[in-house]
């Protein structure tokens, strides 16, 4: 590793980011790990962006908003390789399904998915739907959704610094550390891309993820004392969930 790896920021952590969190095809330095964590929310963007294609395309041929939600969340899905929705189901399984550390990572590693995972995922797909279809109704339903997908996953990092590692190996462990000034630039920097999205909203989207990313971390930490690959998954899902939601409530106002 040479001395320029040592380096809070580097350009090419973006493509370490995208390669980490979904399944495009792109060249990364994944010896960054955790440095590169500062640009989980630019992956959102990425997304979202590429999520957007199909979905104004069939906004614009008349399709109502109800079914082209189906197609963002299906684009977003695939191009992350359902990773944040694994998380989730396992994270679901293991919080509740446990009733000491040890066993709880022990189920949140077995492959199979319990009751609780599968309500977890349904009411996380119900509850996405449900929003989304509400904000392609707007016309500035893109920048909302831009806004969310940094944000949710900016969250992840602001976890990754507020926690130590839950086991001694796994994916998360195997990334290191997310340094604090990586977890904070990489959260303002989502912070100042929502804001010119959708101004004040922006703003305050920024204060509930905080505070999804605070409860996230303290559930986290009673329940198995650190974080896991499947809990940052998990704090993506239910911060995505809020964000949506207050979206939709702004919206309104």
């Amino acid at each position: 590793m040479d001395s320029s790896d040592t380096s809070p920021f580097r350009p090419r952590d973006i493509n370490t980011a995208i390669a980490l969190l979904t399944r495009l095809p792109v060249k990364a330095d994944f010896s960054r790990g955790a440095r590169a964590s500062w640009a989980y929310g630019m992956v959102g963007a990425v997304l979202a962006l590429l999520a957007a294609l199909p979905t104004a395309a069939l906004l614009w041929l008349g399709v109502p908003p109800v079914l082209a939600a189906v197609v963002w969340l299906t684009a977003i899905v695939v191009m992350s390789g359902a990773m944040h929705e694994d998380g989730l189901a396992d994270t679901a399984d293991g919080f509740w399904g446990g009733w000491e550390k040890a066993r709880r990572l022990e189920i949140m590693r077995d492959s199979r998915i319990g009751a609780y995972g599968v309500i977890a995922l349904v009411l996380s797909i119900a509850a996405r739907w449900g929003a989304i279809t509400i904000l392609l109704e707007a016309d500035v339903w893109l920048f909302g959704l831009i806004a969310v997908a940094m944000l949710s996953r900016a969250n992840m990092t602001l976890v990754m610094t507020a926690l130590p590692h839950a086991r001694n190996d796994g994916l998360s462990h195997a990334q290191g550390r997310a340094p604090r000034t990586g977890a904070i630039t990489g959260f303002a920097l989502a912070t100042v891309v929502a804001f010119g999205c959708v101004g004040i909203s922006g703003v305050v989207l920024a204060a509930v993820a905080f505070v999804m990313a605070a409860l996230c971390s303290a559930t986290a930490r009673v329940k198995i004392g650190g974080q896991t690959g499947d809990v940052l998954g998990a704090t993506q899902q239910v911060t995505e969930i809020a964000l949506l939601y207050a979206l939709v409530i702004l919206a309104q106002l």
